[in-house]
């Protein structure tokens, strides 16, 4: 299948079956979201109220795993789940657990995302991590093996969450004082969204601000990192971009179901709960499809790259006709 005709939502019960499916779960009542949701804010009620002696063996990954399940519950409001209203999802996922990231501007950004014949594109795909040639060639030689080492898992848990933290704020800065009012009022709703999660932690459950965001914020986003590492590769064919992971049930529950991510971007609109007995009824023609890019779990992945790139920063073949010629013959890692 060529890059040109690739379209997702294609699976071969046929698109009448699917916009008869999509009609039923209009009136429906999405209750494995709904229990999601209550089960992810009771967790971290509990985790954090009785993080004074909890050993910070047990806190760190019970905190993180919160934030990032609400993290993947916010992936589902973004696509419509689990009501078909925009406002009510945005309610629902309100509170920043995370403290850290807009979710009108993950949602923004996500739907750019999701324009597949532009994935990994340094310019057009808001949440690639490739650059252009230019780009590239204009960085200090620091900041190169800095983003090298973020190219490797291990990097990529540790110093991916400030480094995409650090490149949002700088985007979303300059928008701002560019007059962005759609930026700038993302980032007044996050604000509002945070005030109920920092006057919890602090006033209720006695954490330090500070502590918080080292024990449970970053930690979070590392697992958010775990599964956006592999998701997309560098290819030719478009088909062939897009990974499939075939997780635990922690993980496939902590990413609901996003691990199977070659079938989530062939149907955006699929709740997370329907996504496996999809994925069993068409494993072998999706991995067909893809090209065979995946892992068998995490523990594959942190096997073939925890001190291994995947693919070099630069983007192997996009972005590259006005690449400036680098001084120093530098080998990519």
């Amino acid at each position: 299948m060529g890059k040109g005709q690739y379209q997702p939502d294609t699976l071969a019960r046929g698109t009448v079956v699917a916009n008869s499916a999509r009609r039923r779960r209009r009136y429906r009542i999405e209750w494995p979201t709904y229990v999601a949701l209550a089960g992810c804010y009771g967790a971290w009620a509990l985790v954090t109220l009785n993080w004074s002696w909890l050993p910070l063996i047990i806190f760190v990954p019970l905190a993180a795993y919160c934030v990032a399940l609400q993290s993947s519950l916010r992936h589902e409001a973004l696509h419509g789940h689990p009501t078909r209203s925009v406002a009510v999802n945005e309610a629902l996922v309100f509170p920043a657990l995370c403290l850290v990231i807009p979710y009108r501007r993950f949602r923004d950004t996500h739907l750019r995302h999701h324009f597949d014949a532009r994935l990994t594109d340094p310019y057009d795909d808001p949440e690639s991590w490739f650059l252009a040639e230019s780009d590239w060639s204009a960085l200090p030689r620091a900041l190169r093996i800095l983003l090298r080492i973020n190219n490797t898992l291990a990097g990529r848990l540790i110093i991916g969450p400030p480094l995409s933290l650090v490149g949002l704020l700088r985007h979303d800065i300059k928008a701002m004082l560019a007059g962005n009012r759609r930026v700038a009022l993302a980032w007044a709703l996050h604000v509002a969204g945070c005030l109920p999660v920092v006057s919890w932690i602090v006033f209720v459950a006695g954490i330090p601000l500070w502590a918080y965001l080292l024990a449970a914020s970053w930690p979070g986003l590392s697992l958010l990192m775990l599964r956006t590492y592999a998701e997309h590769q560098a290819h030719p064919e478009v088909p062939q971009r897009t990974a499939i992971i075939e997780a635990s049930p922690v993980f496939s529950l902590l990413f609901l179901n996003n691990n199977l991510h070659f079938l989530h971007h062939k149907r955006p609109r699929v709740p997370w709960y329907e996504l496996p007995g999809l994925y069993r009824t068409e494993r072998d023609r999706l991995w067909q499809e893809n090209g065979g890019y995946g892992f068998a779990g995490y523990g594959d992945l942190a096997r073939r790259h925890l001190l291994r790139p995947r693919q070099p920063v630069r983007h192997p073949f996009l972005r590259r006709a006005d690449a400036v010629e680098v001084s120093e013959a530098e080998p990519e890692a």
